[in-house]
Parts: structure tokens; C-alpha cells; sequence
């Protein structure tokens, strides 16, 4: 099963251990251009399964797309392949932008 984090929850832990956590952008290139979630890394949610080597097995993995949905399915595709500390955050970065910062644009 896939555990969530909310943007709130995700904050606190960025502000107390920022190197614990990767921060895995699934959406769109065009997506990206309009704002994220820094520092994240990008891997589009179709080019994942071809891009697994880029991605850390030993640190958490907060995986977000624009709501959540994509999200949840990379997330649970992760555990899949043996990806043990993968975390959905729950509502994307529309979440992210109205809860935490509202200096990324919401789209």
C-alpha cells in the first residue's frame, strides 16, 4: 500500500532533514515550465520504468504530479520494482502551492 504525505507534512520534514528526502516530479515537460517543487528531480511518469537507475534506493522517494493522481500510481509502481521508501504526496503541487507556497503557480 502506498503512504501518503500531505504538503504540510512534507515542509516540516523538508525543513528538518532536506537530504532525507527525493522529491520525484512525474509530470509533463510542459508542466514542469510553469513551476516545482525545488529541488526535485524529473523523470516524466511514462519514462520512469526506463529511468529507474537515476533513482536512490536508500533515501525516501516523495513522488507528485499536479493532483496526486499520477503520483499514486508511479508510487505504487516503485514498490513494485523494490522501492521501499516511496511516499505519494497527496494532492500534488496544487496542494503544495495553496498550503505551503503559494510562489509556485498554480495551474
Amino acid at each position: 500500500m502506498v503512504d501518503s504525505i500531505t504538503p504540510v507534512e512534507l515542509a516540516e520534514l523538508l525543513k528538518k532533514n532536506p537530504t532525507e528526502v527525493v522529491l520525484l516530479d512525474v509530470r509533463e515537460d510542459d508542466e514542469r515550465a510553469v513551476g516545482a517543487i525545488e529541488p526535485s528531480l524529473h523523470i516524466p511518469m511514462n519514462s520512469v520504468p526506463d529511468r529507474l537507475a537515476e533513482l536512490p534506493k536508500d533515501r525516501r522517494i516523495v513522488v507528485y504530479c499536479h493532483h496526486g493522481g499520477r503520483s499514486f500510481a508511479v508510487a505504487g509502481y516503485l514498490e513494485t520494482e523494490g522501492f521501499d521508501r516511496v511516499t505519494n504526496l497527496t494532492g500534488g503541487i496544487d496542494d503544495w502551492s495553496a498550503a505551503v507556497d503559494p510562489n509556485v503557480p498554480r495551474y
